[in-house]
């Protein structure tokens, strides 16, 4: 630190651009990225190195690592905003695995949309940490390699992380052939250029290796100095400085929870105030068309109604006339039996008059008759027209006073998100007191959280085999890479990060003296 940044070997080379990286990676990094600043800067990191290609990542996992950048990125999925393409500048999966599945563009976002739009409610911390979490039981996660020879000039790889020293074959970088954990090593030295690294236990063998440069002996040896201090660190109780961090920090957690659970009711308040809104506005809309059928209605009412009426006159108008004809008609009969026909000619010419004309009587008599009772039924008719009319009125009148009274709920109605209750948070002050005799009350707490933490490991891994499944079938065989192959073999083994490690045990072990 005390060194000129061009005194240090960089290009010489205007603007000189710098990487500021994590040196060590933590073991479980919810428990120790305690600021949020950090936690971002390191997700970024691994992110780079992920897409990168620099920490192998199975093809499954990656789509499902991206759907978290996605939601830390653009927050809750929104159909109307996140439409199709909204992805297709973004950086989201290695070229190893779109290269390895013949899989469009729009197939990966599609898959990775999916399991974005499950993510929904997570704040941006919380999605960088789910993909952290992820990340960190990755096989090349937080290892750093170094070229090396054993005694007998074998070409091998050695691979410094937070849980010790590891020895792998160069073409495998994923299963280390032997693990050095922290807590059974007994001593690391070396001499120029070999380094020899003495385990705890005196039963087993003293492990010498040869590596290339002198610089690069320094290096190991600080990772192995910084590592094994934080592993050591991380199994004693936190110091009060650590203890005022994590407690700022659950003070912080819990008031941006609080907020956003705030925000949440409001939001919610809101769509709800809309909800009713549109449901008053919608009835408001109904009642105007059946307003306006009701008066259709009416209009086509009093319509028939005059039509009626005007029939009805007109029947009883041609009534009258049939009966002043029928009366005619009788005069004249008796008229013409009155009068004497002398012959006998006339008589029967008479007689087939006097018949023709009762004939004619009785047809208009019937006439008369049936057009009364035709009068009868229009007038009738009429009055029920009329009683229809005004029961149309009557409805209209109701529907009128209800529309009125709609309108009045809706403008007060409207006036709700305006009027939304406001929340005044009080923030009681919370107090951390992190004694001894509290220890194993954490540690407890821990060990349900891990196992907590496990059970949503077995469901994450359902799912990541569920969509391995789904994507199987559109893998190129020929393209795989060797660590893809390194990956699959231990998968049907059932080797994992964690099995294949030999998990170290703080408890009642001495530190290594370097």
């Amino acid at each position: 630190m005390d060194k000129k940044v061009l005194d240090h070997d960089v290009p010489t080379e205007e603007p000189v651009t710098f990487h500021f990286l994590a040196k060590f990676y933590p073991e479980n990094a919810e428990e120790e990225l305690v600021q949020e600043i950090t936690q971002h800067l390191f997700f970024l990191q691994v992110k780079k190195q992920i897409l990168d290609e620099k920490i192998y990542c199975p093809p499954e996992a990656s789509v499902l690592l991206a759907s978290y950048a996605v939601q830390a990125k653009y927050g809750d999925y929104d159909p109307n905003v996140h439409k199709r393409g909204f992805l297709a500048q973004e950086e989201l999966l290695p070229k190893r695995v779109i290269n390895l599945y013949q899989m469009t563009p729009e197939m990966w976002e599609e898959r990775i949309t999916a399991w974005y739009a499950e993510h929904r409610g997570r704040a941006r911390d919380e999605a960088e940490m789910e993909y952290l979490k992820i990340a960190q039981d990755l096989e090349m996660y937080g290892v750093n390699y170094f070229a090396i020879r054993n005694k007998k000039g074998t070409e091998l790889l050695l691979g410094v992380d937070a849980l010790g020293l590891h020895i792998y074959d160069p073409d495998n970088r994923l299963t280390p052939k032997i693990s050095f954990p922290w807590n059974e090593i007994r001593n690391i030295s070396y001499s120029d250029k070999e380094f020899t690294i003495k385990p705890l236990d005196k039963k087993i063998d003293v492990f010498k290796f040869n590596s290339s440069k002198l610089r690069v002996n320094k290096l190991i040896l600080q990772l192995c100095i910084g590592n094994h201090d934080l592993f050591m660190r991380r199994r004693k109780a936190d110091s009060l400085e650590v203890q005022q961090m994590k407690a700022q920090a659950r003070e912080e957690k819990a008031r941006k929870q609080m907020e956003r659970q705030r925000l949440a009711r409001e939001k919610q308040m809101r769509e709800e105030a809309e909800r009713k809104r549109d449901e008053l506005e919608r009835r408001l809309m109904q009642l105007k068309e059946e307003a306006t059928m009701a008066n259709e209605a009416l209009m086509r009412s009093e319509e028939t109604a005059d039509l009626l009426a005007e029939k009805a006159q007109i029947t009883e108008e041609e009534a009258k006339l049939l009966a002043q004809k029928a009366a005619e008609a009788e005069q004249e009969m008796q008229r013409i039996k009155a009068t004497a026909i002398r012959t006998e000619e006339e008589k029967r010419l008479m007689e087939q008059k006097v018949l023709e004309a009762e004939m004619l009587a009785l047809k208009m008599a019937e006439e008369s008759e049936r057009r009364a009772k035709e009068a009868d039924q229009l007038k009738q008719d009429l009055q029920e027209a009329r009683e229809s009319e005004r029961r149309a009125k009557q409805k209209l009148l109701e529907i009128t006073s209800k529309s009125s009274y709609t309108q009045s709920m809706n403008s007060s109605t409207t006036a709700l998100p305006t009027d939304l209750p406001s929340f005044n948070l009080i923030s009681e002050s919370l107090s951390f007191d992190f004694k001894d005799t509290d220890m194993k009350r954490l540690s407890m707490e821990i060990e349900k959280e891990k196992v907590e933490y496990m059970e949503k490991s077995k469901h994450l891994q359902e799912q990541l085999n569920e969509l391995k499944t789904e994507i199987e079938a559109l893998k190129l065989k020929e393209r795989e890479t060797a660590l893809d192959i390194l990956h699959n073999e231990n998968g049907s083994r059932g080797n994992s990060k964690h099995n294949t490690i030999k998990k170290p045990q703080a408890q009642g072990r001495r530190p290594i003296c370097i």
